[in-house]
């Protein structure tokens, strides 16, 4: 480095005074920064780690920046101290000491070796700076330098640790699946643990060696380190590993209550069973009882599940809990809808009995409305009921003529209501033992 003389405005003392306190602050405020940025734990990871990828291009370019940094900050101290000397030499500065004390101060009065061109480019010997556009340029390199640092260390204290309490979890989650039966090849759960595992480890040494490849900036943001790491891949697998765990939990909740469930499953078949068994004898006495009738066939006992109620039985004496989850989800499933359904049949079945049921009700009903109005003896009323009645109490009855039958006795009585009320309109206070009798 070397200082060279330069022509412009001369500083009086005081200016120069004002100067040189203001660039000794600033020399105190740099060299803060830099022991700081050269004592970051973030730069001294980044200095012994074996680095890949985009991190090792940065690093590359941020420690040269580092070192160019001290350059400058060396060269500037350097004037600076050099100024001083020449403020010092008397009490009153002379007119050549503010002379060379202004070029020193605001001239390009430092010289430095140029930095090396890109290629193409004209290379270049030394390059001339004033003070303060030392203090521009390593503002500059400091804040690129610090971003790099500060968001690689960003990384590295956020990721790896949570990376290794996932995969503590996850290794407590493989013991756990192993003592449940759940294993890579026999279960998905297994599977999905295996492909967690993997994924962690490369992630791993993924982030230790390449910590930039997961550091996403904040947008519209300058400050140095300004972003977060990012977590995706973690996120990812942490949720891929808490489906496994409920899972896992679940099967471990079919070995806690499994007999349980399997004695309901049996009871709702049997119940299936005899409602069936009701159905066919409910069909025998309809095909008997009623006439003209379709009456659906009933079907047979759920053979199939049957059996895979006994694999399910199965399962749990040699603590297979892992196929017997699924399967108990499915039986259950199955056997409510088994259920269902032979009771539907027996609806389907026996509605031709709920017809009768329904029009001897309705006949009995009409007879007892014809006493009440006093014509339970007349003739027209008596034949038809009785006609109705011999239809609807004998096998096989014929539900559609039966119930021609009932409407016929339902409209001769209505006619019968009818006619006594017009009678009754008609009659006179004395026909109808009013006050004047």
């Amino acid at each position: 480095m070397g200082v060279t003389g330069s022509t412009g405005p001369v500083l009086d003392r005081d200016e120069v005074d004002r100067a040189l306190a203001r660039l000794g602050a600033e020399h105190e405020a740099i060299e803060t920064s830099l022991l700081a940025l050269q004592d970051h734990a973030g730069r001294r990871l980044l200095e012994g780690a074996e680095l890949t990828g985009v991190t090792r291009e940065r690093w590359a370019a941020t420690d040269a920046a580092i070192t160019l940094l001290w350059t400058y900050f060396d060269a500037y101290a350097g004037a600076l101290r050099t100024a001083r000397e020449i403020r010092t030499r008397r009490r009153w500065s002379s007119h050549e000491d503010l002379v060379e004390l202004s070029d020193l101060l605001t001239g390009e009065s430092v010289t430095l070796a140029a930095a090396p061109e890109l290629p193409g480019g004209r290379a270049k010997l030394s390059e001339r700076y004033s003070l303060s556009t030392l203090v521009d340029r390593m503002n500059d390199l400091y804040a690129h330098s610090l971003d790099m640092v500060v968001a690689a260390d960003a990384v590295w204290s956020a990721l790896p640790a949570r990376i290794d309490l996932l995969a503590a979890e996850l290794q407590r989650t493989r013991q756990l699946a192993h003592s449940v039966g759940v294993r890579p090849g026999e279960h998905p759960a297994g599977d999905d643990l295996e492909r967690i595992t993997r994924t962690l480890t490369r992630l791993r040494e993924q982030v230790v060696s390449d910590p930039l490849a997961f550091w996403k900036p904040a947008e519209g943001s300058s400050a140095p380190g300004g972003g977060r790491p990012d977590t995706t891949v973690y996120d990812r697998e942490a949720r891929a590993l808490e489906d496994v765990r409920r899972e896992i939990d679940a099967v471990l909740e079919v070995r806690k209550d499994a007999e349980a469930r399997i004695l309901k499953l049996r009871d709702l078949l049997s119940r299936a069973d005899r409602t069936l068994a009701e159905a066919r004898s409910a069909r025998v006495e309809v095909l008997a009882k009623i006439a003209a009738t379709e009456v659906p066939v009933v079907s047979g006992p759920p053979t199939v599940l049957q059996e895979q109620l006994s694999t399910a039985a199965e399962y749990r004496r040699h603590a297979r809990w892992h196929r017997l989850s699924p399967l108990l989800e499915s039986l259950e499933r199955k056997a409510e809808d088994e259920l269902l359904r032979a009771r539907e049949q027996l609806t389907a079945v026996t509605a031709p009995l709920a017809v009768r049921a329904e029009l001897r009700g309705r006949l009995d009903a009409y007879k007892a409305k014809v006493a009440r109005h006093g014509l339970a003896e007349d003739p027209e009323l008596v034949e038809k009921y009785e006609k109705a009645r011999r239809m609807l109490w004998s096998a096989p009855c014929d539900l559609r003529v039966a119930e021609q039958a009932v409407l016929r006795y339902q409209h001769a009585a209505a006619e019968l209501f009818g006619a006594a009320a017009r009678t009754a309109g008609r009659a006179g206070p004395e026909d109808r033992g009013g006050p004047g009798a």
